[in-house]
């Protein structure tokens, strides 16, 4: 059981959406959380407090009624649960759930202690509400997004629940839990925050840096199919480059590689002597695409690196407005909601998860093009030529999807449109750059799919089995057990479905 304190890492975020971990709250948060409810009801009463005694946004201009300050919280949340198109799926949902909770924990948003335990019992019992893509700009921060989590927090809208859409108050009454008290900020403070583009961010880290994996393998087991020399994966010529990530990529690959009978040394073969040939059979040099991952996937690894320390300090931080300080007995007034650090990450992880994706088409075209690799037969066809087609039919999928990652890496950050009667005036686009992230993963782990498949393919045509590393004897078996070696046509589409459902799960 995971304890939260206010602190999670990715590693917490991991636990709790990948291996059902429960939560409980500590007892010193619950502490902190109605030490400053209890400040801030008290503060407010001869003060103008945003979203407390106020309207919101453009409307803070109206001062609200004591009689009918709650009120004014259900007002905003049930007008502000107007989001549209697909549902987002369940377990990017309790990531953001869990983003939340964290942040309220904090103790700077004055919320009442049952939307803790309320919020804490769904996570556990896995209820998650029904929260659509479309709907927020990132400024105030998620408002569309977080108001559909709030409904369900006052016992209103829709959840997921064992696998089926049903409504809260249904829900609700089964598993026994009550709607969370209204008394001050609750909705204002449920709704004004990033952490559905964090949360969202939080697991597209997680699934990249699986995919970087997938992406390191498939390139070293090539470097083996072609028996490439191994000296542009040495300690030596990576680390004249001071970037961390590169050299990184280059241990990774050569710690791989290191039982393969395949790969070459260029001094056993080209710094002999016995050159007396003046034009070279074998190539001098791979392919960029072999040649070039360190250089390729290191900046990947050094973005991600950087993309999961701002998302994790973003869901270890208040991004309330207005901002509770106990200990200095005040309120404070800003910005804390607005989602650019996110929206910026979800950018530059978007891509460089494509430039994975491209990396792994041109490693796949280089396969499948008998002229290029020179030692297998066109599409790694093990069938008849011309009659039989091997991988020809797929690479046309790889390659159109790798197209449209090209064309989703366009920046969300600097698509700001003003809205909101132009209190808005600048805004993140944080939620639709973390959505559009997760399309672009879920695309390149299509493409590497492929590309595992044919490296497969590729090792039987060779019969190199007993050749190859211990590691890319592993990933063949694991393939190989998904899909079988075929010389006649066979429809693909459902072996490609397969084997991106195993990589994308796969825990190693």
């Amino acid at each position: 059981m995971l304890t939260l304190n206010g602190k999670l890492d990715v590693e917490d975020f991991y636990k709790v959406l990948f291996q059902q971990e429960t939560i409980r709250v500590d007892e010193n948060v619950f502490k902190i959380i109605d030490e400053s409810h209890t400040f801030l009801k008290d503060f407010s009463e001869n003060k103008v407090i945003y979203g407390v005694n106020t309207g919101f946004g453009p409307m803070a201009q109206y001062k609200i009624e004591d009689s009918k300050r709650t009120q004014l919280q259900y007002n905003l949340i049930r007008s502000h649960a107007s989001g549209s198109g697909n549902p987002i799926p369940p377990l990017y949902v309790k990531a953001a759930m869990l983003a939340r909770l964290n942040t309220l924990s904090l103790g700077n948003s004055g919320v009442h202690r049952s939307v803790i335990e309320l919020m804490t019992e769904l996570i556990n019992r896995d209820i998650t509400p029904l929260i659509y893509e479309h709907g927020g700009v990132g400024a105030s921060g998620d408002l569309v997004q977080l108001a559909h989590l709030a409904l369900v927090l006052i016992g209103e809208g829709e959840v997921f629940y064992k696998g089926e859409r049903k409504s809260t108050a249904e829900v609700f009454e089964k598993e026994g839990l009550q709607p969370i008290e209204v008394v001050l900020r609750e909705g204002l403070a449920l709704m004004n925050g990033t952490s559905v583009m964090t949360g969202i961010g939080i697991i597209n880290s997680i699934y990249a840096r699986r995919l970087l994996d997938w992406s390191i393998n498939c390139s070293a087991a090539i470097n083996e199919i072609v028996q490439a020399y191994d000296d542009h994966l040495s300690f030596e010529l990576n680390n004249t480059k001071k970037h961390i990530g590169q050299r990184a990529i280059a241990k990774i690959m050569r710690d791989h590689l290191k039982d393969s009978s395949l790969t070459r040394k260029r001094a056993h073969h080209l710094y002999n002597g016995k050159t007396e040939t003046s034009v070279f059979e074998d190539k001098v040099q791979e392919y960029y695409s072999l040649r070039c991952v360190p250089q390729i996937l290191g900046p990947v690894l050094d973005t991600l690196n950087c993309t999961e320390r701002i998302l994790i300090e973003e869901v270890n931080s208040a991004n309330d407005n207005p901002i509770v300080n106990v200990e200095d007995g005040h309120v404070y007034h800003g910005g804390n909601f607005h989602g650019d650090y996110i929206s910026l990450e979800m950018d530059k992880l978007r891509i460089v998860v494509t430039k994975t994706s491209m990396l792994a088409e041109r490693q796949l075209n280089y396969l499948l093009n008998s002229k290029l690799n020179d030692i297998l037969s066109p599409f790694v066809n093990l069938g008849t030529l011309g009659l039989n087609f091997g991988m020809q039919g797929v690479q046309f999928t790889a390659t159109s999807t790798t197209a449209e990652n090209q064309m989703l890496s366009n920046s969300m950050y600097v698509h700001s449109i003003p809205n909101n009667n132009d209190n808005q005036d600048i805004v993140s686009m944080g939620t639709n750059s973390a959505l559009i992230t997760k399309k672009v993963i879920e695309n390149a782990f299509e493409v590497l799919g492929i590309e595992l498949i044919t490296v497969v393919q590729a090792i039987e045509y060779l019969k190199v089995q007993d050749k190859i590393s211990s590691k890319t004897k592993k990933i063949y078996d694991a393939v190989r057990e998904i899909v079988p070696a075929f010389k006649e046509d066979v429809v693909m589409y459902p072996y490609v479905n397969k084997v991106k459902e195993y990589i994308m799960n796969a825990a190693d």
